[in-house]
């Protein structure tokens, strides 16, 4: 997944892998996938060999130099193709597949990244249809000694209702999302 992140980024505009780095360490914390410098310059390393990204050398007076890499036309027809791969949602909600898969793919196509929330809504959708039966696990917990049953059982309902929290809220952000997106100029800013 690192290699589409990186490729992603690159559709945007030229980065070093130290760039990248301070990217993925700030604001692309949030999509939900960590990645170090050696992992980043290994994947660069890779995408190079693959004719996919291009580098120039910047030089640098009292710094070291860095290669700034760009996309090349077979690494954009790349990115194009893993975009118009079929979107699978995860059975966990919080799967950073799906946050960047609508990140580095929804980049590219309004129509793409419309898709990949539809999907997404209508597997959590059927997630839902289909209930944890809280009840029948608590009612069979039989733990081992030191472990008070009722306890336990609390424990688990309150965790329970933790995820399904979440899950709602993912389910009300992705039906705003294509609310937005489907009103949306095109075109234009919203």
């Amino acid at each position: 997944m690192l290699e589409q992140v990186v490729l992603g980024m690159l559709a945007l505009r030229p980065f070093s892998g130290y760039d990248l780095g301070k990217w993925m360490q700030g604001p692309g914390q949030f999509i939900g996938y960590r990645a170090h410098l050696p992992q980043i310059y290994k994947v660069l390393a890779k995408l190079t060999d693959r004719g996919w990204v291009e580098y120039e050398v910047d030089r640098r007076e009292g710094k070291p130099d860095a290669k700034v890499y760009q996309l090349t036309e077979a690494g954009r027809q790349a990115l194009i193709d893993w975009a118009h791969t079929p979107y699978e949602p995860s059975p966990r909600p919080k799967d950073p597949d799906f946050t960047l898969r609508f990140l580095i793919a929804g980049q590219l196509d309004r129509e793409l990244a419309l898709s990949i929330l539809r999907t997404e809504l209508a597997y959590r959708l059927e997630q839902r249809r289909n209930p944890t039966r809280l009840e029948e696990i608590t009612a069979s917990i039989d733990p081992i000694p030191g472990i008070d049953p009722a306890w336990a059982a609390r424990i688990l309902a309150l965790s329970h209702g933790r995820g399904r929290d979440a899950g709602s809220q993912h389910i009300a952000w992705l039906e705003t999302t294509i609310a937005e997106l489907e009103t949306e100029n095109p075109h234009g800013a919203p």
